[in-house]
């Protein structure tokens, strides 16, 4: 993996292909990893920049809390690093909410946008009291009970019984995340403003991605705005981790997308 410095914590990352750049940014208790079935169907045709999070995987995971506009920021510090002035960016969940802020702030930066079981709300009351149970849950018992916990009900839930080794997978991803790591990280999306006119405004392309069963954020909550600039797919029978449960159609979905960037 490449490293970087940024404010003085390292962040790593996976640079795989060539071509127009795209920089997959993954979810919480996740890592690049997470993009390991996506990536080699997209590096014939692009250059994917796939970072582990500050707070997860092998990047720091500095003591506190994060900001979305903290971890947006090490995201322009690696494109600086790696001297790329324009990229198209895609978050999952967590990394939805960063590339959010990160068009919200430096759309000269991007030719596209897209968010991935991710939203543009911010957290309701209720959930914004859930952080705070999950933040105390991992102080008090370690990072290994919360991602037992967390890891299901991410998927689809038939796939639970008939695939039990994504959830494998991601289990053993979301067991290297480090405690500070995932409690700064939660904080981080507990205080997340509303960035639905982000979505509204721009003139840039956005492809917004939904899995039918998503049981973390519904199709509802990520297709917030219709107009001809935004692009939205449901993939069927699948969660909130089509990188893991549909990988081949997330792909297919994400160079689609891709093309109509080029023609933009």
């Amino acid at each position: 993996m490449g490293k970087i410095i940024c404010d003085g914590n390292t962040i790593c990352y996976k640079d795989q292909g060539q071509g127009e750049p795209l920089v997959l940014l993954h979810g919480f208790c996740g890592s690049s990893e997470y993009w390991d079935q996506v990536v080699p169907l997209l590096s014939e045709r692009y250059r994917c920049i796939v970072p582990d999070l500050r707070g997860h995987g092998f990047s720091d995971a500095p003591m506190g809390a994060y900001t979305i506009e903290q971890m947006a920021d090490d995201v322009v510090q690696l494109l600086d690093a790696l001297e790329l002035t324009k990229v198209t960016l895609l978050g999952h969940s967590l990394g939805g909410y960063i590339t959010l802020s990160f068009a919200q702030r430096y759309a000269s930066r991007l030719n596209g946008f897209g968010l991935i079981h991710s939203t543009a709300f911010p957290d309701s009351e209720e959930a914004k009291e859930k952080r705070l149970l999950a933040v105390r849950g991992i102080q008090s018992n370690g990072i290994t009970p919360f991602v037992d916990k967390m890891i299901p009900s991410l998927f689809a839930p038939d796939h639970i019984n008939t695939h039990p080794e994504w959830i494998h997978l991601a289990k053993e991803i979301g067991y290297k995340t480090p405690p500070q790591g995932a409690t700064g990280a939660a904080m981080a999306m507990r205080e997340r403003p509303d960035r639905r006119e982000v979505l509204s405004a721009t003139v840039l392309p956005v492809l917004l991605v939904a899995g039918e069963k998503d049981g973390i954020i519904s199709p509802e909550k990520t297709f917030t705005v219709d107009q001809p600039k935004v692009t939205q797919v449901t993939i069927t029978d699948v969660g909130h981790m089509s990188m893991l449960e549909a990988p081949d159609q997330l792909a297919e979905t994400i160079v689609t997308f891709l093309d109509k960037v080029k023609a933009n």
